[in-house]
This record gives C-alpha cells, structure tokens and sequence, in this order.
C-alpha cells in the first residue's frame, strides 16, 4: 500500500514528467471508476503536484487565453492499495487509467493517468486535504511531533505502539513498512502501550527545548558530497541515518557515560525516526515500492528493508487484521489467539506468505451415489448396503477400507462381488493440491 514516502515521489514524478507539457480538452474518466466526474474543460492548461502525508493534491491550472476561461482546479487523491501516476503515449493507455489527462499538439501526444488495479483509490473535487489528518511526518516535522505529544491522553495511545503508528490523525504518512522498520530500528515491541513508548518523550526531551548538542554527522555531509564511494548507495544511506540519529542526539561532554547511557535508554525518539526514515525511502528514489514500479526501484527498496518482510523475522496481525514484523518479545498487548510466525527463506518457502490459499472444502452436495440410494426401495436392515465417507460416482467401483471387514460374518449366503482397486484420488489429496 502506498505510504508518505510513495505520495511524495508521486508529487516529485508529476512534476518533472509535466514540467512544459500543455494539456487540453476534457479530463476523461473510467466507465467503471465510481470516483466523482471532473468537471473541467480548457484548450490549455499544466498540471502540477504537491504532496501531504497519505494525500497527494493535482493542480489543473489553465494557461493565459485559454478557453474557456475558468479557475483553476484542484483534486485531492488517496492512492488506497495499488495508485499511482503514469505518463504514457495517449495511443497505449495502461489497464486500470481510471482518469486521464491528455496533451495537444504541437508536442508528443501523451496522457498523464492515475492508475488503479484494485480501485480502492479515490479522488475528491476542490482541493481540501481530508480533515481529521495530522501534519505530515515528512513536510511538517515540528508540527507533527507538537501534535503528538500534545494528545497522549487521545484513547489512540491506549492501543498498542504498532497500532496506533497508524493512525492518520496523529502519523500522517506511516503505513504497514514504516511502522515495522521503525519499531525495528529502537527495538520496541510492537505491542508495547503507545502511551508507555511516547511518554518518555515528552518527559526528557518536551517540545521547544534541546537537551543535546547537535553536531555535524561526519558520514552524512560525505555522502552529501559524493561520497561514500566503495560501499553502496542503499548501505551508505543505511548509516548516514544512524549516524546522524546518534550525532543529533550527542549528549554534552560534562555528562558521565553512565548518564549519557540512561539518557540514551530513556529517550527512544521514536517521532525523529518517522521523519527520517521515510525520508531514506525518498532519497532511494524511482517510484515507491511493489514490483510495478520497477524492478531496479523494487530491488533497491528490498535491500533498504531491515525488518519487514525480511528472513528470520516474526510476524503477527494486529486488532485490524494488518500483519506487523518485528523481532523478539511481541509485547504484553499481543492480540487473544495470536500466533507469532517466523518469516522463512526464499529456500524453505514454497511461496508469499499473504498468498497462500486455504483448500477448498468438501462439497456438501449429495453426489450422484447419494441419490441414486435415494431413489432405490428401502431394503431390509440386513442387507442394506454400507455408507461410505469418501461420495464417489457410482461408475466407478469403490475401495474397500482396511480392518473393517475382518472376523466379520457375511449377511447372507450370496457370494460378494470382488472388488477392484482404483486410482481416484482422495478428497485430502485434492485440498493439499489446491493449496
């Protein structure tokens, strides 16, 4: 699911794909998107993009003369599970462009489309950011922690970290992955009680005031650079975040080891994180994550990853339904029923863990065998033939089941017929196939 960082990319994508394009006629929706219709029509007009937490806002703004004349209009989209932007030729529109906005000449016929495979996307008219939201985690930094401390009395912060991580009135812009690699990164269980993680926060370190002495991260300011030569980009940034968490947070000299080893463990800034962090996802650059943005873009995402989705990590699903990796001791909120279970290797695993399928049942219609012993005269109890649990087509003769029959007198005088085997499968057979 697209999270802050993927909207931001978003917003950055649209603005250099439509940097001196000219759009024009009507903007073109779907005939199956249940969105609203965009009512806007001009011979010319450009199109730009700004991004806030999960929301992403898309300008039509008609150019000098243009006509008819009108003001320009905004639309406010949430991506859901699978949007995004694509800038295609207007003759090879994607699957699933559920609106488009296509170019006039004299420049190269293209289409700018907001394409949805699963349709949970939605777009508003007007350009309002939905309310309830918080400050964005990545653009509006101070305001978003000021917002958080500020409520922790909210019942949000009764509920598990992992949980309340994803609340947008609070965490404008963290999904399923951030959540997971943040809680990763200060190893904080993920069902520790919000309150219990965040209260530490606001008791050593409250808003407005500095309690360390910011010094310049060395690694940092050498990637910055150009640095890092010989070591990777996805490595490099890895360690210009943790280097710059702990530089930032350098205590001051006077303080002894022990002090700055009490300060360290009782001051998890855990709000730093959800603002550099997903600016490290940003900085990756391509499109966001999931394999249709790329295969090089997803690549580089899947070395980034420390925590979700990774070999050897725990995973359980939380109050929600949302699946949560971690690594460890769960926490004492783990939900009643839940069962931790280990991500294995691409070795040992036969496929996605969200993949999988549960076998069909059996069916609970009577087979042909069924009723055609309906519709026979009822014989005596003597001789009335014995039900078997495996249903089969009557054409085909059944198998007779081990020990069942031994030291057992026959009913009558009547020779049995002989029974052959066959190769029909069983119906356990067939439900371990199918899964």
């Amino acid at each position: 699911m697209p999270e802050g960082p993927e909207l931001h990319l978003a917003s950055l994508f649209v603005n250099e794909a439509c940097r001196g394009l000219v759009f024009g006629g009507c903007v073109e929706k779907s005939s199956v998107s249940r969105n609203p219709e965009v009512p806007f029509e001009s011979s010319a007009y450009c199109i730009s993009a700004t991004a806030r937490g999960k929301e992403l806002r898309l300008t039509l703004s008609p150019l000098p003369g243009a006509q008819p004349p009108q003001e320009p209009l905004a639309l406010v989209f949430r991506f859901g599970m699978s949007g995004s932007f694509q800038l295609v030729p207007r003759d090879t529109l994607p699957p699933h462009a559920h609106l488009r906005f296509y170019t006039v000449s004299p420049g190269p016929q293209l289409a700018l489309c907001f394409v949805d495979i699963r349709r949970f996307g939605h777009w508003d008219l007007g350009g309002k950011w939905q309310p309830g939201r918080g400050p964005c985690v990545l653009l509006e930094y101070e305001q978003f922690r000021e917002n958080v401390l500020r409520n922790l009395a909210d019942r949000a912060f009764d509920r598990p970290i992992c949980e309340a991580l994803l609340d947008q009135r609070f965490f404008n812009g963290i999904g399923n992955y951030l959540r997971a690699e943040i809680l990763h990164r200060l190893r904080i269980p993920p069902f520790e009680k919000a309150r219990t993680v965040l209260e530490a926060l606001q008791q050593h370190r409250p808003v407005g005031t500095t309690r360390f002495t910011r010094r310049p991260c060395v690694l940092a300011q050498a990637y910055q650079n150009g640095g890092c030569q010989g070591m990777g980009r996805v490595r490099c940034l890895q360690l210009c975040s943790a280097m710059d968490h702990l530089c930032g947070l350098r205590q001051s000299p006077e303080l002894t080891l022990s002090q700055k080893i009490k300060a360290k463990l009782q001051n998890p800034d855990l709000l730093e994180l959800c603002h550099s962090v997903p600016k490290e996802v940003v900085q990756l650059g391509g499109k966001g994550y999931g394999t249709e943005s790329g295969e090089e873009d997803f690549a580089a995402f899947q070395a980034w990853l420390q925590c979700y989705g990774v070999s050897g990590m725990s995973s359980l699903r939380d109050r929600h339904g949302r699946t949560i990796w971690f690594q460890g001791d769960p926490g004492p909120l783990v939900p009643k029923g839940g069962k931790s279970r280990k991500k294995k290797s691409k070795e040992m695993q036969p496929g996605r863990e969200d993949g999988k399928e549960d076998p069909p049942p059996p069916s609970k219609a009577p087979s042909k065998a069924r009723k055609a012993r309906m519709d026979l005269p009822k014989q005596p109890a003597a001789q009335k033939p014995e039900q078997t649990s495996l249903q089969q087509d009557p054409s085909t003769p059944t198998v007779p089941k081990k020990g069942k029959r031994r030291g057992r007198p026959a009913t009558s005088g009547r020779r049995r017929p002989q029974k052959t085997r066959t190769n029909t499968p069983s119906l356990e057979q067939e439900g371990t196939s199918a899964s």
